[in-house]
C-alpha cells in the first residue's frame, strides 16, 4: 500500500515491516503506511494476528521532528495507535535497536511487545523539551508501575529490554526478531491470551493512586538537577493527570501539555540544540571518502587530573591505554586516585561492581615516552606552556610509531607552533578535553594548518567512541570556547572595579542559567594560577592580586573570593573581600556606583556574543550552531537557551549591537565595540542562524 510499510502474511500472522531509512521516524507516510496496513490487516479474514516490525538497524527511533512547527499531516499518532490498541486481532510490537519516543508509544499501543536482547527503549521527548504526547505519560506508567516510568519519562534515558521485561513493559525477549516475534503471536493465539490494551489495565498504578507519596517521592528524585527546565515539571504533572482522571481525559491532557511545550522557547532551544549537534559532526573541507585511521591503542602523557580523566574516557569505552609520567611517584598517584574514582562510582551504583577492576586492567601504566611506541594516537596532557608542549612533541616525534596521530590536549595554546617542532605536523591535532575529562562531554577538536584530513577524522571518530562531543574548531588563542570565556572574565573583572560586589555578578550569572558565576569558578580553580600567569606576562589585576597576597587562593585554602566553611565547597560572602575592593578603588581613586543585574547580565553575555561573532569572521569556527555546542557541553550554558548565538537571535542583534556600543562608549572599552559582522547582521534586520547552510540533519 505504501513504499516505506510492506504487509505480508505468513500462514495466520500479518508480518506489517516499515522501512524508512535511517531510523525508522514516524514521518506523516510512515504513520500512513502503518495504519493502512494495520487496517487490511484486521480486515483479511485470513489474518489472525499482527507482528509490526521493522527493516535496518533499529525499530521506530522517534517522531519526525523536522514536522514539527509545521501544518500536521494526517493520520495523527494517535490514530495510528488506537488501531493498533483496538484491533480485535492480536498486535505484537517486534523490537530491535532502540523503540524511543514515538516508537514506543506505537510499541505501548500494542497488545505485546517482545524484544531481542540488546535492544533499548525510552522516552526521550523530556531532552527537547517536550513530553511523550502520543500517550506515553499515560500508558508507560500502566506498563510499569509510577516510578520506572517516572525516571525514564522524567530522565529522557532509555532502559535495556531485559530490565524492560523484568518490569513487564517486554513480554518476551527473542533470539531472531522476526521469526521469535511469529513464534510469540502463535504461541497467543494457542494459549487464547487476551487481549492487554494498556489504557484499560490500572493495576499498576493503582499503588500510587492509594499512596501519593509513591509518586512524589519518584517527582522530586528525578528533578533535583532540573533547574530551570520546563518540560520535566509538565512531564510529571501528565503522568500525574494519569492518576487523578480517566484514561481518556488525561490523555487530553498530556496533549494540552505537549501543545503548550511544543511551541515554548525552552523546546524551541533544546531542539535547536539537538541539530546543532549533528550539524557540529559535518566537518567542512574533509571529503565525504576520508577514513579515520585505526586507533587500537591510544597513549597519555600525564597522569594529572586531566591525563587521568582522558585516560578513564578511554577505558569506559573499552580502548587500551598507555599512561605515561617522568616518575614512579606521580604515576602512581594518578593511578591510584583513577582507582578511588571507580570504587567511588561503582559503590554510589553508577557502574557494576566488577567495572573498576576491568577498566583498571585497560590502563598500562609506564615511566618514560619511549613507551608511546606502540600507540595509534598520542594525547598530551601535560603543563599549559608552549616550551614543555614543545620538548614533549619532539620526544614522541622520535618514538611515534609511522601514521600515529599526535595530539596536544592545550587549551590555548598555538597548534601550528607545536606542530612545527615534528618532522610530521600532517599527524598532529588539537584534542581540548574539558575538566573533569571522564565526565564533561565537550573535545574541541583544533584543525592545524598542515593537519591532514584523515588525521582530524581520527581525532572526531574517537572523540564519539569515548562519548564525548567532538566540535572542529581553527587555530587561535582560546579557540572558541576560552577565548569567549576570556571576554567574560575581563567584563566580570571590570564590573568590580565599577562597584559590583562578587556575588552580585555570580547571582546573575547562576540565575541566567549557567553552573557558576566566574569568582565561584576563579575559587574553584584557584586563584594562584592565574596570579602566576599575570606574574609572568608583567600583567596586574589589583583585586585579583590582593587577594593572593593576603593568601585567598580559592576553595584550597578556605578563603578566595569568598569564604568557605570547613569541608564545605559553598561559597558565602565575605565582608573581607566587599573591604579590600573597597581598599583598593580608593587607592585607585575610584568611585564605587551601583550597578543593576540587567546591566551585569548584559555585561556577561553580550561580549561573548561579540567575541563569538569574530570568531565567525575569522573561520574558527564553521558554523554559529557550532559555537553553542561547544559552550552547552564544555562550560554548562543552559540548553534551554539553546547556545550564545542561539540566544543573541532570540534577543534580537540590533539591541545586542546597541548596548554593546553604548558599553564601550560608557566603559572606555574598544573590545567592546561590535564586531563588523554582528554590525552588519544587526543592520541588515539578520540573525547568525541565517549564516548556517540551509541542509538539516536527519531527525
Amino acid at each position: 500500500m505504501t513504499e516505506v510499510v510492506k504487509r505480508e502474511r505468513r500462514g495466520v500472522v500479518a508480518i506489517v515491516t516499515i522501512d524508512s531509512p535511517p531510523v525508522n521516524a514516524l514521518s506523516a507516510a510512515v504513520r500512513r503506511g502503518i495504519l493502512d496496513n494495520v487496517t487490511a490487516a484486521v480486515a483479511d479474514p485470513e489474518v489472525q494476528a499482527i507482528v509490526l516490525t521493522c527493516a535496518g538497524r533499529t525499530f521506530i527511533a522517534g517522531a519526525d521532528i523536522t514536522e514539527f512547527g509545521k501544518p500536521p499531516q494526517p493520520p495523527a499518532l494517535n490514530d495510528v495507535i488506537a488501531a493498533l490498541e483496538n484491533s480485535p486481532k492480536p498486535t505484537i510490537a517486534a523490537i530491535h535497536g532502540t523503540a524511543l519516543g514515538g516508537g514506543l508509544e506505537v510499541a505501548l499501543g500494542c497488545h505485546f511487545r517482545v524484544a531481542v536482547k540488546d535492544a533499548r527503549l525510552g522516552l526521550p521527548e523530556v531532552k527537547l523539551g517536550l513530553l511523550p504526547g502520543a500517550g506515553g505519560t499515560q500508558r508507560l506508567p500502566r506498563a510499569v508501575g509510577v516510578e520506572l516510568a517516572v525516571k525514564v519519562i522524567l530522565g529522557g534515558d532509555p532502559i535495556k529490554a531485559p530490565e524492560a521485561a523484568q518490569h513487564g513493559l517486554v513480554d518476551e525477549i527473542v533470539d531472531e526478531l522476526v521469526p521469535g516475534a511469529e513464534a510469540f503471536a502463535h504461541k497467543v493465539l494457542a494459549e487464547k491470551r487476551p487481549l492487554r490494551r494498556l489504557r484499560d489495565d490500572d493495576s499498576k498504578i493503582a499503588a500510587a493512586r492509594a499512596d501519593r507519596s509513591i509518586f512524589t517521592n519518584a517527582v522530586a528524585a528525578m528533578t533535583k538537577k532540573t533547574r530551570g527546565l520546563e518540560a520535566p515539571f509538565a512531564c510529571a504533572d501528565a503522568i500525574a493527570a494519569g492518576l487523578d482522571y480517566p484514561f481518556d481525559e488525561a490523555l487530553k491532557k498530556e496533549r494540552e501539555g505537549f501543545l503548550k511545550l511544543v511551541v515554548s522557547e525552552q523546546s524551541k532551544a533544546q531542539r535547536y540544540a539537538f541539530f546543532a549537534e549533528r550539524e557540529a559532526a559535518k566537518i567542512d573541507g574533509v571529503p565525504e571518502s576520508t577514513k579515520p585511521r585505526p586507533v587500537a591503542r591510544a597513549a597519555i602523557i600525564g597522569a594529572g587530573t586531566m591525563g587521568g580523566g582522558i585516560a578513564m574516557s578511554f577505558a569506559n569505552a573499552g580502548i587500551p591505554v598507555t599512561l605515561i609520567e617522568t616518575g614512579e611517584e606521580q604515576l602512581k598517584r594518578g593511578l591510584g586516585i583513577m582507582q578511588k574514582n571507580y570504587e567511588a562510582t561503582a559503590a554510589r551504583g553508577g557502574i557494576p561492581a566488577d567495572a573498576p577492576a576491568k577498566r583498571m586492567a585497560l590502563i598500562d601504566g609506564k615511566v618514560g615516552l619511549e613507551h608511546v611506541k606502540d600507540a595509534d594516537l598520542i594525547i598530551e596532557a601535560v603543563f599549559e606552556t608552549m616550551a614543555v608542549k614543545k620538548e614533549v612533541f619532539t620526544a614522541i616525534d622520535a618514538y611515534a610509531k609511522p601514521g600515529a596521530v599526535l595530539a596536544s590536549n592545550t587549551s590555548y595554546l598555538n597548534i601550528d607552533e607545536i606542530a612545527a617542532t615534528t618532522k610530521r605536523p600532517q599527524d598532529v591535532v588539537g584534542m581540548h578535553f574539558f575538566s573533569p575529562a571522564n565526565v564533561m562531554k565537550l573535545c574541541e577538536i583544533v584543525r592545524g594548518a598542515k593537519t591532514a584530513p584523515d588525521a582530524l577524522m581520527t581525532a572526531v571518530s574517537v572523540a564519539k567512541k569515548i562519548a564525548k562531543v567532538p566540535v572542529v574548531v581553527g587555530v587561535c588563542d582560546g579557540f572558541v570556547g576560552n577565548r569567549m570565556l576570556a571576554a567574560r572574565s575581563k567584563q566580570a573583572e571590570k564590573l568590580l572595579f565599577e562597584g559590583a560586589l562578587p556575588q552580585q555578578v555570580d547571582g546573575v550569572v547562576t540565575k541566567f542559567g549557567m553552573p557558576m558565576g566566574p569568582f565561584a569558578m576563579g575559587d574553584l580553580a584557584g586563584l594562584d594560577i592565574g596570579w602566576r600567569s599575570r606574574k609572568d606576562r608583567g600583567i596586574k589585576s589589583e583585586i585579583a592580586d590582593a587577594l593572593c597576597e593576603a593568601g585567598r587562593f580559592g576553595q584550597k585554602t578556605g578563603k578566595g573570593y569568598y569564604k568557605y566553611e570547613q569541608g564545605s565547597r559553598a561559597p558565602l560572602p565575605d565582608p573581607e573581600v566587599e573591604t579590600l575592593i573597597d581598599q583598593t578603588l580608593a587607592k585607585l581613586g575610584l568611585k564605587r556606583r551601583a550597578i543593576d543585574d540587567q546591566e551585569i547580565l548584559e555585561r556577561m553575555v553580550y561580549p561573548m556574543i561579540n567575541e563569538g561573532a569574530r570568531i565567525l569572521e575569522e573561520h574558527i569556527a564553521a558554523r554559529p550552531s557550532d559555537i553553542d555546542v561547544v559552550w552547552i557541553y564544555g562550560y554548562g550554558w543552559p540548553v534551554y537557551r539553546g547556545g550564545p548565538m542561539h540566544y543573541a537571535d532570540s534577543v534580537g542583534l540590533k539591541h545586542i549591537a546597541e548596548r554593546l556600543a553604548l558599553y564601550a562608549k560608557q566603559t572606555n572599552d574598544p573590545s567592546l565595540e561590535p564586531a563588523p559582522l554582528l554590525a552588519r547582521l544587526a543592520a541588515e534586520g539578520k540573525t547568525f542562524a541565517s549564516l548556517a547552510q540551509p541542509n538539516k540533519a536527519a531527525a
